[in-house]
């Protein structure tokens, strides 16, 4: 805030920046899969924004929609450009498009599987739209590979060798830093001839009282972190140990476990699905007893039938998800597997659009930024028979 000369606050202006950083910390990039391209795709990060729009495509009618209405920034779930290209020229479907909101001025960010695997994402918001409770993800991310470090120094010493260790990345845990624990105990060694110790003399054996001292780091940071303790400490060779920590599963991952508020059969359950969910020409398919009782569901927002055996082995009453494939869906339910509801991909990925206007509007609307879902229905799918 800055005041202006008749002492009225005048709010700092909201920057693409502002907002792309603001989706990023509510959809870590770090959580998408290897193989995905989410973030800016087009625009400048220090541009003005007022105007925001969010979709699940970026196709040329949300474009237009949203270049109408005045959009600076066009937010979409699925990537415009996920493969490799070797050009963008305006002769080309997208570089037609990127090169329409490059001129109109209107910024386009993507966040794909990192809004699936986010706590809440994608599959949360499908899961809010029909009416469940989370109970977990479906496929659960492990947090990320991890050292414990545990060093024997001098108690004089042991302060400037955890300081070092901190100052290089360990002792973070979670939203805290600087953690460590550590206990007194004894020490020996007998420095040989060739020795230079810090303590003792050559050919006699030396007892000291050490600190053991214990933090955790990143495993990517262990040639860092071994640095540093080399650096602070003031034994020639220092004593110490590095243990691999096993990965624990987190609220990140892929689909949600769910349940309902009461059972139901799955009939009315299928009947939910679709009265829930906007209507696509694609429909809602239901495979299953209709008469089967449903109380825990998973859910997974866009194509999901990686998951079915997971989905069986967790021992849902139903599955939600998209573009179930023939042989998948009845090799899934010959083998007994939970119920099946196949729907449109946009239509299961569509509510994540609310989900991820909440975000921005939450954070910048007081500061004047307007936000809207596209109109623009961009399921492909477009007329259906029965």
């Amino acid at each position: 805030m800055s005041e202006d000369h008749g002492g009225k606050a005048e709010a700092r202006r909201v920057s693409v920046g502002d907002i792309t950083q603001c989706l990023d910390d509510a959809y870590p990039p770090a959580l998408a899969e290897p193989w995905d391209s989410v973030g800016l795709v087009c625009g400048d990060p220090d541009d003005a924004v007022t105007r925001v729009m969010f979709t699940v495509d970026a196709t040329a009618a949300v474009v237009e929609e949203a270049l109408e209405w005045g959009a600076d920034l066009l937010v979409a779930h699925h990537p415009l450009l996920l493969r490799g290209v070797d050009t963008v020229g305006a002769h080309t479907p997208k570089g037609a498009l990127i090169h329409r909101l490059i001129r109109s001025g209107c910024a386009l960010f993507t966040a794909h599987t990192n809004a699936d695997s986010a706590d809440p994402g994608v599959s949360d918001a499908l899961a809010d739209a029909l009416g469940l409770t989370v109970q977990g993800p479906l496929s659960s991310k492990n947090d990320s590979p991890a050292d414990k470090w545990i060093v024997y120094v001098p108690q004089s010493d042991a302060h400037a060798v955890s300081r070092a260790m901190f100052a290089a990345g360990a002792g973070q845990i979670g939203e805290y830093t600087e953690c460590g624990w550590s206990v007194t105990g004894s020490g020996q060694f007998r420095p040989g001839d060739d020795a230079n110790p810090t303590i003792g003399s050559l050919g006699e054996l030396e007892l000291v009282t050490e600190d053991r001292v214990e933090m955790v780091a990143p495993r990517s940071l262990r040639a860092l972190v071994l640095s540093a303790l080399r650096e602070a400490h003031p034994y020639e060779e220092p004593a110490f140990d590095v243990v691999e920590l096993a990965a624990m599963p987190t609220a990140h991952g892929l689909g949600r476990v769910a349940a309902l508020p009461e059972p139901e059969t799955f009939e009315a359950f299928t009947q939910r699905v679709a009265a829930r969910l906007p209507r696509t020409s694609w429909g809602v398919r239901a495979a299953g007893d209709p008469h089967r009782m449903v109380e825990r569901v998973a859910v997974c927002g866009g194509a999901g039938d990686s998951f079915l055996a997971l989905a069986a082995k967790l021992g849902v009453d139903a599955y939600v998800t998209s573009d179930l494939r023939h042989h998948p869906a009845d090799e899934h339910l010959r083998a007994g597997g939970p119920a099946l509801v196949d729907v449109a991909h946009w239509a299961s990925e569509f509510p994540w659009c609310g989900q991820a206007r909440s975000v921005v509007q939450d954070a910048f609307g007081v500061r004047g930024v307007e936000t809207r879902i596209s109109e623009v229905r961009t399921d492909p799918w477009t007329i259906a028979q029965p």
